[in-house]
């Protein structure tokens, strides 16, 4: 595995953060199919959305539950703006230079982005993110992922109406 080091994992490395690199097929992008794929339940599977801003502020990192929707209005609170819009696979990629389903705020540290986590995250003892590319995950502590990051918990997920 050393050899297949995503940057964010050598991010985690330099940083002496404990993590452990989990690998699945890279032809998935639904975060809920990766859980199920890393026999993981999907509320410890968390996807990185893309959401931007009105006007040309910088887009913002929302890291929520792979089996839960984001709710804009509670990111848009969070964030002190009136309205965010998701962004589209396109515009994701584009912004963050990462391909949807490899998107990662540890891939992405010091490039601007804000970073909230949903607070659902603060009551398990491992979440797992994306390491950056399609087919690589990491599983850390969801206090780590917040200080490497400078993340804050916030309330940003609803419930996903199909449940």
């Amino acid at each position: 595995m050393a050899s297949n080091k995503t940057l964010a994992m050598k991010f985690l490395d330099g940083k002496k953060v404990s993590y452990r690199a989990l690998t699945y097929p890279d032809n998935l992008r639904d975060a809920e199919e990766v859980a199920q794929a890393l026999g993981l339940p999907a509320d410890q599977v968390y996807k990185t959305l893309v959401v931007t801003r009105p006007g040309a502020g910088k887009p913002i990192l929302a890291i929520i539950p792979a089996n839960r929707q984001l709710d804009p209005k509670a990111l848009a609170k969070n964030v002190g703006e009136k309205k965010l819009k998701m962004a589209s696979h396109r515009e994701a990629e584009a912004l963050t230079g990462l391909k949807v389903g490899g998107i990662s705020a540890l891939a992405l540290v010091n490039r601007g982005f804000q970073v909230f986590v949903d607070e659902t995250a603060a009551s398990i003892d491992e979440i797992v993110v994306s390491a950056g590319e399609r087919g690589q995950q990491i599983e850390l502590a969801p206090a780590d992922l917040l200080k490497v990051t400078r993340a804050r918990y916030a309330a940003i997920a609803a419930a996903d109406a199909e449940q």
